[in-house]
């Protein structure tokens, strides 16, 4: 029986947020989009303070808007722009993955059941270790983001929370980084 990588290493990890688009945003209930923005925006900001790549990704966004500027402002480059509703079969995005060296991929994002689902199953498919953020990813209905979580982790990834992966990612408490980034869970 093989085990599944349980720890995350800052050295081989980045944060991709999958499709957090305005016109997606306006059919998710106001509290669940809340929730993943505020997380989305914690491991984005942790990635910063912990030197991590972050991508991110537009599903077809001249029907689905841009990204929402509470996000986006954080972005470090441009989102790869898309039309599969996974990530992986896009060239740009996999050349982008490919350059980070990156093998842990820890992810955000919306629909659950559909983008985050076949980007998780695509990426656990190929070798990488996949994080999906329970608590940083959506969908339109409650019945789907549950399932898609459990299409997640049958596919192979480790579902956790952005505050466990970025704890994860700290190692400890009482360094300066420790300092920085616990705020952003609160």
């Amino acid at each position: 029986m093989t085990t599944r990588n349980l720890k995350l290493d800052p050295a081989r990890t980045l944060i991709l947020v999958v499709d957090v688009q305005e016109r997606l945003c306006s059919a998710m209930p106001p509290a669940d989009l809340e929730r993943l923005v505020k997380y989305a925006r914690a491991l984005m900001g942790a990635a910063r303070e912990l030197g991590l790549p972050v991508l991110a990704t537009e599903q077809y966004p001249k029907g689905l808007g841009p990204t929402v500027a509470a996000l986006r402002e954080l972005f470090p480059s441009p989102p790869v722009e898309k039309m599969h509703f996974s990530c992986v079969p896009e060239p740009a995005f996999a050349a982008a993955l490919e350059a980070t060296h990156c093998r842990q991929i820890v992810i955000a994002g919306m629909e659950t059941h559909v983008c985050v689902f076949q980007t998780a199953r695509d990426l656990a498919a190929i070798g990488y270790d996949v994080y999906v953020c329970a608590d940083a990813v959506t969908s339109r209905f409650e019945e789907h983001r549950r399932t898609g979580l459990e299409l997640c982790r049958e596919a192979g990834a480790v579902v956790t929370t952005a505050e466990t992966a970025i704890f994860d990612l700290l190692g400890q408490c009482g360094t300066t980084q420790f300092k920085r980034v616990a705020p952003l869970v609160k």
